[in-house]
């Protein structure tokens, strides 16, 4: 066991070498006087493309590892939630890279871009979560080799019916979700990103931890392979492996999808695909990346349940911290407080973005989501983002824009959603009592309570 463990944990590392190296050589080593010979700039697109990718791949793999590791001694859904804001990083960086320069060149037309192109990364990030992470992930747990011994893939009769189950834990999550996407629909209202969507939005990221830091340490689950060799550890030195892990595949993963990003938005710009179309949805699939492959290595463990948590969890922080601190970053750069402005095309872009959430929330109510359901998101995801792509393309004619074809999308995915709600309402209440009952037990000050929770 220990010696298998070595070698997965060595060949991750591995993998991520000559990333460091390369970084080392184009960030630390030229401020110091040397000048070797192989950096960033002296490679093209393509290879720093493969050498980054590979760290990336390394990195998520650490990262996994270390949150299944964490559950030994913390609530999973915090192991998962550090998980979720180490493995989306990069996009808050790109993102924040934006807003500053909005705030830096504010009333310009350099600076008005920088808002639009914000909005347009943070909106295009959370849409390929779904569109391609939730519906992707669901349809290869389904339909994978193996499935059938998952107890999370249920076999149901009826056309494109076999499901995943949801564990009921994540409702905490959902809820919170669906407060932070009901706001949404109201951000475009105010001209911007203010400070009363930070407010909201953040206050909402901060009870959801709150709640999540003052749960049980769930029942230990039987793991293998590295979390297994790693929770073998004594109580200090697993600590200890699991924070290095988190910080060196976080800063593996900071360091490494930008350049990544920036590599494949040169290779796509090189053969003709719009720039703005590029920083819109190639730049976040890349920045999400580290994430899909953690879901995926999850999923392949037969973690179904923990796989699908990681991604709800990075929808919620993504949907509230990356949106609601982005006027920080603006303000810091303005030198005073000021609204995180966007023009009117990103407006739309928002309300879609918000109704797929509501569609999506919609479907998972009943903590299950089924191949037909999945397969759903996917092709609306994908024919909206065809269509707008071939619109402003000049490929084909329709009797609307590319603005207009976003807010048509935006009424599928609202009229969609609330019949589900309406289909599935008396599951949806059972989903807010049993949230009403997760956040009064946390909060609660009995102290019956308190000690009955740590007798369990």
């Amino acid at each position: 066991m220990s010696n298998s463990s070595l070698r997965a944990l060595g060949l991750a590392v591995a993998l991520t070498i000559p990333w460091v190296l390369l970084w080392l050589c184009s960030t630390v080593l030229p401020p110091l006087g040397f000048h070797p010979p192989v950096t960033l700039h002296a490679l093209g697109p393509s290879a720093v493309v493969a050498v980054s990718g590979l760290a990336v791949l390394g990195g998520a793999f650490l990262l996994a590892w270390a949150a299944e590791t964490a559950e030994k001694d913390v609530p999973r859904a915090f192991a998962i939630a550090v998980l979720a804001i180490l493995a989306v990083a990069p996009e808050y960086a790109v993102d924040a890279l934006y807003a500053w320069n909005a705030g830096i060149y504010e009333g310009t037309q350099r600076g008005i871009e920088a808002g639009n192109l914000a909005v347009a990364n943070m909106t295009g990030a959370n849409r390929i979560l779904i569109g391609i992470g939730w519906a992707g992930i669901a349809l290869f747990t389904v339909l994978r080799a193996g499935a059938a011994s998952d107890p999370a893939v249920q076999s149901r009769s009826g056309w494109l019916r076999n499901s995943i189950s949801i564990d009921t834990d994540i409702s905490l999550d959902v809820v919170f979700l669906f407060g932070a996407t009901v706001w949404a629909f109201f951000v475009p209202f105010n001209g911007g990103i203010d400070a009363l969507d930070m407010l909201i939005l953040v206050g909402i990221y901060v009870i959801y931890i709150l709640v999540v830091l003052r749960g049980d340490v769930e029942s230990e689950e039987a793991h293998v392979g590295v979390p297994a060799y790693l929770q073998s550890f004594p109580k200090p030195k697993r600590i200890g492996a699991v924070i290095t892990l988190f910080l060196y595949a976080g800063a593996l993963i900071f360091t490494a999808v930008e350049p990544f990003a920036h590599g494949l938005e040169m290779i796509g710009t090189g053969i003709g695909v719009p720039s703005f179309f590029m920083i819109q949805w190639i730049a976040p699939l890349a920045s999400e990346s580290p994430e899909l492959i953690v879901v995926l290595y999850l999923v392949n463990k037969a973690r179904s349940t923990a796989g699908f948590n990681a991604l709800i969890s990075s929808k919620l922080n993504q949907w509230t911290l990356l949106i609601g601190t982005l006027v920080v970053v603006h303000s810091l750069a303005l030198g005073e407080y000021g609204v995180l402005a966007f023009d009117a095309k990103q407006a739309a872009e928002i309300w879609l973005t918000a109704a797929q959430s509501y569609f999506a929330l919609a479907i998972l109510i009943n903590f299950q989501i089924s191949i037909r359901e999945a397969i759903g998101l996917l092709v609306l995801f994908v024919t909206q983002v065809v269509l707008e792509y071939a619109l402003i393309q000049n490929l084909i004619t329709l009797p609307v824009n590319s603005q207009d074809l976003l807010l048509v999308f935006t009424g599928i995915y609202l009229v969609l959603g609330t019949v589900l709600l309406v289909l599935r309402r008396h599951a949806f209440v059972e989903l807010l009592q049993r949230t009403t009952r997760t956040v009064t037990t946390a909060f609660s000050l009995n102290s019956e309570t308190t000690v009955a929770a740590e007798e369990h």
